[in-house]
């Protein structure tokens, strides 16, 4: 369980980091291009050798970079289109759970919907749900059950999944997220190993509630037609409140929904990588043609 824990932690880490990181990097690429290109514009100005062969392949060249421009472009637009999406359906979870009484934090940011000590509660050392628990994951399963099937690309119906023809991002994977506090045992190598599994013990149990009170969010498919639902453990790796102090520790036995949208990063990551590569070799073709 624990390796299927850490291949879950990385799975979901991967996913953010592409949505996160990725408009800087296209950025970045695009200026380097652009500052290349100058580069050898200002030296043909001082070169009269060859000047229509070089002023083909300049235009050649800036023609694929505006191709490429255009590229980025489209890609930041499905970035920030995604943003919105997910902040959309975090405002409307917690506004749905605050008419259940039930009070939650939302991390934009990162894409977390926190399920607090107040609605998700943890004793130390337990990953059982208590009954006043049981019954907020009742409410909270409701809830998702309502809002989430608006957000998904797929469903899945008598043995088929159907997908929906309408434009916009969708959920990827609804991560449900188990955490410890750092208590433990006094070995600390073994109190590492209990909260790692207490940590996706609480997950998993999360789920079977959530599942058990609506089943119907299994039929909720990704593009990949697969179950969007899922779950991962932290250990102690993640506290919200550092605090040596006992209330700090119930707030960071805690369980967190953790929702990654369906951007196909990816693989238009690695589109964008073959566009720069072959931006590369031109420049290249530039610069002999100059004669540099």
């Amino acid at each position: 369980m624990l390796g299927d824990q850490h291949a879950a932690t990385a799975h979901a880490d991967e996913e953010e980091n592409y949505f996160v990181s990725m408009t800087d990097m296209m950025v970045g690429v695009l200026f380097i291009f652009i500052i290349m290109l100058m580069v050898f514009a200002l030296d043909y100005r001082s070169k009269t050798d060859d000047q229509t062969e070089s002023l083909k392949v300049a235009q050649e060249v800036a023609k694929k970079l505006e191709t490429l421009r255009k590229e980025v472009s489209e890609e930041i637009s499905a970035l920030d289109e995604a943003q919105r999406t997910r902040q959309r359906l975090l405002q409307q979870l917690k506004s749905e759970l605050e008419t259940q009484r039930l009070r939650v934090e939302v991390d934009e940011q990162n894409g977390v919907l926190r399920l607090t000590e107040d609605a998700v509660r943890f004793d130390a050392d337990k990953a059982t749900l208590s009954d006043a628990a049981r019954q907020n994951v009742a409410r909270i399963a409701r809830v998702l059950n309502d809002v989430l099937p608006a957000y998904a690309a797929c469903q899945s119906r008598l043995e088929r999944v159907e997908c929906r023809d309408t434009p916009g991002s969708t959920v990827e994977t609804v991560f449900i997220e188990g955490h410890t506090d750092v208590t433990g045992v006094k070995d600390p190598d073994e109190r590492d190993r209990r909260n790692w599994e207490l940590s996706t013990e609480r997950a998993v149990n999360t789920y079977r509630g959530i599942i058990a009170d609506a089943p119907l969010l299994r039929a909720m498919r990704n593009l990949k037609r697969e179950e969007i639902i899922s779950v991962s453990g932290y250990s102690s790796a993640r506290p919200i409140d550092s605090a040596e102090r006992a209330d700090a520790w119930a707030k960071n036995r805690r369980i967190d929904l953790r929702f990654v949208m369906e951007i196909e990063s990816k693989q238009r990551l690695h589109e964008i990588l073959t566009r720069t590569s072959e931006m590369q070799k031109e420049i290249e073709r530039l610069a002999k043609a100059s004669g540099g």
